[in-house]
């Protein structure tokens, strides 16, 4: 069986990669049986010399190879008919704009097998960047706080080597007495709680973040059940709010007016109720200032997130009164930092990190008949049909149905 890592192609250039240099050593070690070739890229973190050097034919044409591995959506016209194919290809959730790759993908009868889709028996992700989303989120969150208040300049990430270089300039700085939330406990909320701990800023218990003042910077790590309580006031439970979302309300208020900077690391499932409307917002004790939003959820859970911003151009400001955008440091306003493409800043950590697990988890089932159900669970497309997993697409493939996100 011969894999191919590809150039990514989608604008603005992406520069991670499913393996470095290295871990495709490790790869071709493991699985001898197995061949690995690369398509020549001038973009990517890790340059064709790299891959050269420990002996991977490095082509312009991978065409013969039979499975495509890479990272963000295949422009359409770069897809080959009847091969299998791994990317993040935005097409589970019924995303409008990508309704014409999964349909192009049926038409040429590609096995997709979607990045996200590579999941425990339980539906738990064994595969992403979540982590690296975190690191650099948080960094950005930090980052906004120095430069509208004059504190620090921290640089862009995406100028630094690695993620010791952005642990270092973490080094130089102080940060005041803020408080300062994180939500979620997946690998995003911990990449962010890396960050933070390398501040060596306190970490509090939700009963003191919630009554206490303190005179040096501290934080607090809530869940779904710290933040959302029953409507019918009886004590809920993790599994029956996953289950029954409609059931719960939010209990976000107490901590907003407790808070200075929200990191939002969680995870936002359908029909689940906002953090915070636009309306709660407004209030006189809603004492948010700085958002971080990871997780980047366009009118939805967190009011101030009203739209996606940018490597180039991370942060902006959300007048509460208005509802508007206005200037990242204007007066009254909550800075927002809502970058969609976090990752994209440390490519190289990422792509290592990436690697190590595609070679635990997704490589093996090629070669021990998928003695886990990674790559049946994970496939989304056969024989120029949805599988079974992911029939409930087939109205958006239809185009009876159009969801914006």
């Amino acid at each position: 069986m011969k894999f191919a890592l590809i150039k990514e192609r989608k604008n603005p250039p992406d520069r991670r990669v499913v393996f470095s240099p290295d871990e495709l050593v490790k790869a071709r070690t493991q699985f001898p049986q197995a061949e690995f070739i690369v398509e020549s890229s001038d973009i990517r973190v890790f340059p064709d010399s790299a891959y050269r050097a420990l002996g991977f034919e490095v082509t312009d044409d991978v065409s013969d190879a039979d499975v495509f591995l890479g990272v963000k959506e295949v422009p359409i016209e770069a897809l080959i008919p009847n091969k299998k194919y791994f990317f993040f290809s935005h097409t589970i959730k019924k995303q409008s704009y990508n309704r014409s790759l999964l349909q192009a993908i049926l038409k040429k009868n590609i096995e997709l097998y979607d990045h996200e889709t590579i999941v425990k028996q339980s539906g738990t992700r064994l595969i992403g960047f979540g982590r690296y989303a975190g690191l650099v989120g948080a960094y950005n969150g930090f980052r906004a706080l120095g430069l509208r208040d004059g504190l620090f300049n921290l640089p862009k990430v995406e100028t630094l080597d690695d993620l010791n270089a952005v642990k270092k300039e973490l080094d130089k700085i102080t940060i005041p007495p803020i408080k300062i939330l994180l939500s979620g406990t997946g690998k995003v909320a911990y990449g962010a709680k890396e960050i933070i701990d390398h501040l060596k800023i306190k970490e509090i218990s939700t009963a003191l973040y919630l009554t206490s003042k303190f005179t040096e910077p501290v934080y607090c790590m809530i869940d779904v059940m710290d933040y959302n309580k029953r409507k019918d006031g009886k004590v809920g439970s993790k599994l029956k709010f996953y289950k029954y979302p409609e059931d719960y309300e939010s209990n976000f208020m107490p901590y907003a007016k407790e808070t200075d900077l929200f990191v939002a690391g969680h995870f936002y499932g359908n029909n689940a109720p906002y953090l915070f409307t636009r309306e709660d917002a407004k209030s006189t004790d809603f004492k948010i200032n700085l958002v971080a939003d990871i997780s980047c959820d366009i009118d939805g859970p967190v009011a101030s997130t009203i739209r996606a911003s940018t490597i180039a151009d991370p942060f902006y400001g959300y007048n509460v009164q208005t509802e508007k955008e206005v200037a990242f440091d204007a007066k009254n306003a909550i800075t927002v930092m809502a970058v969609d493409n976090l990752p994209c800043e440390l490519p190289k950590d990422a792509s290592e990190g990436f690697g190590e697990m595609f070679l635990e988890h997704v490589i093996p089932a090629f070669f021990n008949d998928d003695e886990r159900g990674i790559l049946k669970r994970a496939k989304i497309t056969k024989d120029g049909q949805l599988t079974k997993r992911f029939e409930y697409l087939q109205d958006y493939v239809d185009g009876e149905l159009a969801e914006s996100r």
